[in-house]
């Protein structure tokens, strides 16, 4: 394993550390304001933040799982072990949005009185905008890391953020009307949006869990280190590709003259691979050799590369 993979691993695992006190801070201080108000919705705003608790610790359990190397059983390793926690996440979401729908219910049927609003509003704001700023770093560190606990962690936390900036506006036009009803129907709405975003998170984790081929981006930049380090192949063919967390798995028929040594051949797929590996950071290459009858450039219907 290089060292700039050990590093970024290292980081992913303290960021996951640090996204559960993160959790547990903002958890909280939206509690402290539901006992200032009493807002249902302020309440249903703090019961989400018990569901980024338990999905930042299923992150870190992940986390942990994949960067183990492979072994005999899993000879692949261990990556998509973040999919399975960010699956998780998602269904921990649709619950939180059933609980914030559950309370918005029992608040229409009986309303109550806020007290000290303006107080337990600016609290919660403050909640909000811890949230939003560790949001942030999660979506573009756990992207750059190629980490998808940390990304599914982060896009549960901006769903979050628009949690508390809808309860707040709810609880403002309630005190400021005297409509106590808007407090409910306001976090009934949120919590819609709240479940999107989790069927969100758990589709992309589920394709990826199908094996989900390279982004198009990926792919051209994989076919560009085949095109310009191919020399004295004749063709690749049949170029797959799939994502396993920050893994890349590649596997491609690499076409050599007939005549051609094992030893020859064998020097072309490792420039291929190092080539590849240089293009595209924890990809993992496996090459297939044929002979020159097996090309398929002349074949409308293919994605041959000529070499």
């Amino acid at each position: 394993m290089s060292g700039a993979g050990t590093t970024a691993e290292s980081l992913i695992r303290h960021t996951a550390v640090a996204s559960i006190a993160v959790a547990a801070i903002v958890m909280a201080i939206k509690y402290l304001a539901f006992h200032i108000t009493g807002s249902v919705a302020l309440y249903s705003d703090a019961l989400e933040s018990v569901a980024n608790i338990l999905t930042a610790i299923a992150a870190l359990i992940a986390i942990r799982v994949s960067v183990k190397p492979a072994d005999h059983e899993h000879p692949f390793g261990h990556h998509k072990a973040e999919y399975f926690a960010a699956v998780f996440e998602g269904v921990l979401i649709v619950v939180a949005a059933l609980l914030v729908f559950d309370a918005a219910y029992h608040a229409v049927l009986n309303p109550r009185k806020f007290e000290q609003a303006g107080l337990g509003l600016a609290i919660n704001l403050a909640a909000a905008a811890i949230n939003g700023a560790w949001a942030w770093f999660l979506i573009s560190r756990g992207g750059a890391w190629r980490s998808p606990a940390l990304v599914a962690d982060g896009w549960h936390l901006v769903s979050d953020v628009g949690t508390s900036f809808g309860v707040v506006i709810g609880l403002a036009l309630a005190t400021v009307t005297g409509w106590t009803i808007l407090d409910p129907l306001l976090a009934a709405v949120v919590a819609i949006n709240i479940l999107f975003s989790g069927f969100k998170i758990m589709q992309q984790s589920l394709s990826s869990l199908l094996d989900e081929a390279a982004s198009p981006e990926i792919e051209a930049r994989i076919r560009n280190a085949i095109a310009e380090n191919g020399g004295g192949a004749l063709e690749a063919h049949d170029i797959r590709t799939r994502h396993a967390g920050r893994a890349t798995f590649i596997e491609f028929h690499l076409v050599v003259p007939g005549n051609m040594t094992v030893s020859e051949a064998h020097n072309i797929c490792d420039r291929l691979e190092a080539a590849i590996e240089a293009a595209v950071e924890g990809s993992n290459a496996v090459i297939h050799v044929e002979p020159e009858n097996k090309a398929k450039r002349h074949r409308l219907e293919t994605d041959a590369i000529a070499l």
